[in-house]
Formats: structure tokens, C-alpha cells, sequence
């Protein structure tokens, strides 16, 4: 052991803009701007509305994304904030797949502390920046390794970039981050079974929001004074050996001030899991170049890795929180509709006979990657009329390479706060300059 958790607790704390390339703080910016827009389309969830009633039971500073006359205690509005940000599977990851959700999570957390304790915008920014740095790192060590184990990844390694994010706010010296550290492992949290049984995955969101929410409680009482074990992501029985088959503790603190983890965040394109967004990018180019419509499509065949084809293969979801988890289901929604619009996607879409007769003729096969990290899929597309088209795909607009262009960043924007009662405008406006602003209460 190289005591990590101490290196990553002295970075955080020490964590300053000044020492950050501007690349790298605009796509924090653009994961904010990002994550604002989806937490606000996420209030017309069936899910997201039973999170902000039970939020809104407890009174603070803080706000609410969207709903103007709510004032929330930090950690119900990280919870909440979080929850919003995942309701629809649209919010950012890191790639390669590392089982973290960087937008939800640690802005939520930051969003929540900042508005605690009056903070400006540069301080919102760099405790995103640290938090983001933090997490990511932990979850590149864990090799994605928790999932096949059975755990859900993003509960176990947000509560960490969470206290990060809250705990820069704090003002948490190197100690006492360490110690935020060593309670977030004890609040770590969430399991797998939603996907196997097929129901009840509303629990999925809720381990993006309580992971946002166990960050900031472990922020805050690590202020307090309360201590927790300074080895916790290293020691022998700490968050690697007991979570994780495998584990890399050099990527841990590796380029650590240097290499930018923060370049890595995927901004999600479409409303559904990673595993099918590069499938619905290869159909979204086939419409581009051949005209492709979905009464014309006989079958579709996903080749994929062996935990799409596990988990990400039902052709008939029932569950309305589990439905854009298929990949089936979320490739069927997008040809028959605008795949960058959550309105494709709707729940309600489980009963257009259209959509459910196009996802049964949708199949995904295992290419025999056991990857958890590996997004890339080859699709090949047979028409009614005999023709076969395939398409090996690893990007898709919003990845590292190839990032949302200004205008697109600003067109998914719009769609998502189109019923947004606030001046929306006014607010990409700002946040686009979010370092400049004195204070951030205006941001809900």
C-alpha cells in the first residue's frame, strides 16, 4: 500500500482552478450546463416526482432544480437533485465505463453544499472538478469489477466524489477529507437484483440520488470532528478487497494534478443505457445515408459484449423505469422517433403496438466480451426487401472523441428545458460563465 486514500484526500483539499487547463474547466462546464437541463426533464418522471415530494419534507438553503419555491436541507436536495439528473439515463459517465455517473452525483453533491453556505461559482466549479478527479479515479481501480459481483458501481463510488465536492465547499483539510473518505465507504450502497428480476428498478435512480446524498452527509460530518478509517479505499478490507474482483491501485493516483480525468466525461446522447447508444448511433447514420425508416426494417442484430446480451437484450420490458435498460426497446423507440428528445422514450411507449413489435424483431448476441467498459457494438441491419446493411460503432456525439459541438451542447439544451417555467436563456447565459458569479442561489 502506498496510503492512496491519504494522496487523493492531501489532492483534494489542496484541489485549486488555478492550476487546471481551460479545456478541462470548460468540460466541467459543459457537464453543469449538461446536468441542469436533464434534472429539470427529470421532474416528469413518475420517479422523479416521488423523490421531490419526499425531499421537500425537510427546509434549508438550498434549491431545487426546476421548481422555484422549494428550499431543501443539502443533503435532500443532493438526493433529489441527483435522483432528477438519472430519472431519464441521459446523464454523463466516464469513458472507458469506470461505474460512475459524474454529472448526477458530484454536481448534485456540489450544487447542494454551495448553496449551504452561499458559495460562489469558481468555488461550484472546483469542487466539481476535485470531485469529479476523485471519483473517476476510483472508479478506473476498480476495473469496473463490482457489477459482475452484483453491486450497482455508481452507488458504491459516488458517495465518494460526492464528499469531495461537498467537502471542498466545507472547507475540509487533508485529515478531515481522509475521514469523509472513510464514512463514505461505510455508506456505499446498492445492488444489481433490478436487472435480473426484471422490476422494481426505480431503485436504480435511487442509488444515483443517495449516493449524492451519503457524499454530502459524510462531508459534513467529517467537519464536525467524526472520524473514519484513513485507509479506506486501500486498507485490507477497505472499499477495493471487499467491493471489487479486481482492482488497480495505480490508477488510483496515477498522473494524479496531471492527467485530467474530467476529459474523459461522456455526455450522453440519448435517453436510454450506454450499451445502446452506439446501435442507435449506427441506426441514426443509416437514416442519414440510406432513408432508413422503421416500417422498413425486417430484423436488427446487436453484437455486443456478454453483459449486453445478459442484461440489456429484453425484447418485452415491462417495468416503466427499466424500459430504456433494453436495448432492444431503446433502439425501436429511437427509429421510430427523435432519438435525442426523453418524448421518444416516454414510458408510455410500452404500449404502442409499433414500438414493441420493432423491439421484438431487435436481438442482442454476446461477441464474447465479458467487458463492462466496452460500449462498442456491430449492428447489422437487415430491410424487408432483402437489402443487409452492418455497422461497427464506438463513438457517438458526446464522447471525448467526439464531443457536442457548441450549437449541439446548446440545441439539447433547449430540449430539455423547453417547459422549463424559469428564463432558460438566461440561465445557459450564466452558466456558461458560472466562474464569474458571486453567489449561485439563483441556479434551481
Amino acid at each position: 500500500m502506498a496510503h492512496e486514500s491519504a494522496k487523493l484526500a492531501q489532492f483534494a483539499a489542496d484541489f485549486s482552478l488555478d492550476h487546471v487547463p481551460a479545456h478541462v474547466i470548460a468540460r466541467a462546464r459543459e457537464c453543469l450546463i449538461d446536468t441542469f437541463a436533464i434534472a429539470v426533464r427529470g421532474q416528469k418522471t413518475t420517479w422523479g416526482g416521488l423523490a421531490v415530494a419526499q425531499a421537500r419534507q425537510s427546509q434549508g438553503n438550498c434549491r431545487l432544480i426546476g421548481i422555484p419555491d422549494a428550499r431543501l436541507a443539502a443533503e435532500q436536495a443532493a438526493f433529489a437533485n441527483g435522483l432528477l439528473a438519472h430519472a431519464l439515463e441521459l446523464d454523463s459517465l466516464r469513458k472507458p465505463g469506470a461505474g460512475v455517473h459524474p454529472g448526477a452525483i458530484v454536481v448534485a453533491a456540489a450544487l447542494a453544499a454551495a448553496q449551504e453556505r452561499n458559495a460562489s461559482g469558481r468555488a461550484l466549479l472546483e469542487a466539481i472538478i476535485a470531485g469529479f478527479e476523485v471519483m473517476m479515479r476510483i472508479g478506473a481501480a476498480t476495473l469496473h469489477s463490482a457489477e459482475p459481483r452484483g453491486f450497482h458501481a455508481p452507488g458504491l463510488t459516488g458517495p465518494f466524489g460526492a464528499a469531495v465536492a461537498a467537502g471542498k465547499i466545507y472547507g475540509l483539510d487533508a485529515s478531515r477529507m481522509n475521514s469523509a473518505f472513510g464514512i463514505a465507504v461505510s455508506l456505499s450502497a446498492g445492488v444489481m437484483q433490478f436487472a435480473y428480476e426484471g422490476q422494481g428498478a426505480m431503485v436504480k435512480r435511487l442509488h444515483i440520488g443517495r449516493a449524492a446524498q451519503n457524499g454530502v452527509f459524510a462531508a459534513q460530518m467529517a467537519e464536525r470532528g467524526y472520524e473514519g478509517p484513513h485507509e479506506s479505499l486501500e486498507g485490507k478490507r477497505g472499499f477495493l478487497a471487499t467491493f471489487c474482483g479486481k482492482q488497480d491501485l495505480a490508477k488510483l493516483t496515477g498522473g494524479l494534478g496531471e492527467d485530467f480525468e474530467t476529459l474523459k466525461i461522456c455526455l450522453k446522447r440519448y435517453p436510454c443505457h450506454i450499451t445502446a447508444h452506439t446501435a442507435i448511433y449506427a441506426a441514426e447514420c443509416w437514416q442519414r445515408e440510406i432513408g432508413l425508416k422503421a416500417d422498413q426494417v425486417a430484423s436488427v442484430i446487436v453484437h455486443g459484449t456478454s453483459r449486453m446480451a445478459e442484461l440489456n437484450g429484453n425484447q418485452a420490458p415491462s417495468d416503466p423505469a427499466l424500459a430504456n435498460y433494453s436495448i432492444p426497446f431503446s433502439l425501436a423507440c429511437a427509429l421510430t422517433g427523435n432519438a435525442a428528445d426523453p418524448a421518444s422514450f416516454d414510458p408510455s411507449k410500452l404500449q404502442d403496438a409499433t414500438v414493441m413489435t420493432l423491439a421484438k424483431n431487435i436481438s442482442v448476441v454476446s461477441d464474447g466480451r465479458e467487458s463492462h467498459s466496452d460500449w462498442m457494438t456491430r449492428s447489422v441491419l437487415t430491410l424487408k426487401d432483402g437489402r443487409v446493411f452492418e455497422q461497427e460503432t464506438a463513438e457517438f456525439p458526446g464522447t471525448p472523441g467526439m464531443p457536442l459541438t457548441p450549437t449541439q451542447l446548446r440545441e439539447r439544451f433547449d430540449i430539455m428545458t423547453r417547459d422549463y417555467a424559469g428564463d432558460a436563456t438566461g440561465i445557459f447565459a450564466r452558466l456558461l460563465k458560472i466562474e464569474d458569479e458571486r453567489q449561485i442561489d439563483w441556479l434551481c
